[in-house]
């Protein structure tokens, strides 16, 4: 289970990769509702390398300040690959961010349903182009499920960094 220390240690690990490679980062988050964007700018000097975030909570916000396709939200919900993969890139799109992360999930205590219960998160890295995504099922409570997604945001954005080096 993520810990407090230890999302500040991967925060921190994060901002030091992206300001060696001058890579400027930006969330998408729904179900964590800024708790990415809040532990990278915990980390002192995070303003070069981090700008903006987008906390879209409503399917409204999700359509208006990233083009999601309201037709995405009918016909996969919000909380689904093909949504969190327009999440980072209209979030990348608008903020001219390098890399970006988008989160949405059912966090709980209610909201679950069967196909997608309590837990189930979707998470996308990449860019205005192309991204990646990946589903987790998350176990505990509604903050114990925030907190991983925030870690496992994190992880995947360092593991994005090393594999390819934006330099």
């Amino acid at each position: 289970m993520a810990t407090a220390s230890g999302i500040q240690e991967l925060a921190s690990r994060l901002c030091m990769l992206c300001q060696q490679q001058r890579v400027v980062l930006t969330t998408a988050e729904s179900c964590t509702g800024g708790g990415v964007a809040r532990a990278i700018t915990d980390i002192a000097g995070s303003s070069a390398c981090f700008e903006t975030g987008y906390i879209t909570y409503a399917n409204s916000a999700k359509q208006r300040l990233l083009g999601v396709s309201s037709v995405s939200l009918e016909l996969f919900g919000a909380v689904s690959e093909t949504v969190v993969h327009e999440m980072v890139r209209g979030a990348c799109r608008d903020s001219g961010a390098d890399l970006g992360v988008a989160i949405s999930g059912v966090a709980g205590p209610g909201g679950g349903t069967p196909d997608k219960p309590v837990g189930t998160v979707w998470l996308a890295w990449g860019n205005a182009t192309q991204s990646q995504a990946q589903c987790y099922r998350l176990n505990g409570e509604r903050l114990d499920v925030r907190r991983e997604a925030v870690a496992l945001a994190l992880k995947g954005l360092i593991e994005r960094l090393q594999e390819r080096p934006f330099d």
